[in-house]
């Protein structure tokens, strides 16, 4: 008889089940890495757009992402217009990842939507929708974990690790993130523009 990895006896159905969560999850770990070697490292955006939008990813008009951002699972990514993904940004598609219009996310920066459930004995994973509302700007080298709205118009401060929501206007920073200023704005009206073309 068959066993999962705790050594609990598996059925015929849990049995082709498993199998094919490990057939899809390999061809996952191939267009993952497909767009980490290759298209992550195309110096034009309209080729990385094209690769990123076969490969299953919603980028709204006048969007881009520059060169080395990591994407889990482009299938659970929607980035709204205008927005600017800097470089070696990591986005988890695990489960929902929604950016929204305008949205500005600088260097190095990691939002997360999947992460280990450290009380649980097997260590399985929770994942959780995330959310970038317009107009948020993310400082480099922040992380965002599963779970999180960060509010329209919010900034997260550089190196800032936010672990709850983000409230509008809010600007946060430290580990764990927390208030130190509001924005001071009610309206936005500003567009991000041209991308730089070899980024």
């Amino acid at each position: 008889m068959l066993k999962d990895k705790h050594g609990q006896p598996l059925n015929t159905t849990q049995v082709a089940q498993k199998v094919q969560g490990r057939v899809s999850s390999i061809w996952l770990e191939f267009v993952t890495g497909f767009l980490w070697w290759g298209v992550g490292e195309l110096p034009l955006h309209h080729l990385r757009r094209f690769f990123y939008r076969l490969a299953g990813m919603r980028i709204g008009t006048g969007s881009t992402l520059h060169m080395r951002v990591r994407i889990y699972d482009p299938r659970g990514v929607k980035i709204g217009t205008d927005s600017i993904i800097g470089e070696q940004v990591v986005l988890d598609g695990r489960a929902p990842l929604l950016i929204g219009d305008h949205v500005d996310i600088a260097t190095g920066a990691m939002i997360y939507n999947s992460q280990h459930d450290i009380r649980d004995p097997h260590f399985t994973a929770i994942e959780a929708k995330t959310q970038i509302e317009d107009y948020v700007f993310i400082g480099p080298r922040a992380i965002v974990l599963p779970g999180v709205t960060v509010g329209k118009g919010a900034v997260v401060a550089a190196g800032a690790v936010v672990t709850k929501d983000v409230p509008e206007n809010t600007v946060v920073g430290g580990v764990p993130a927390k208030q130190i200023a509001q924005r001071g704005l009610t309206e936005y009206s500003y567009r991000l523009g041209r991308a730089r073309w070899f980024q």
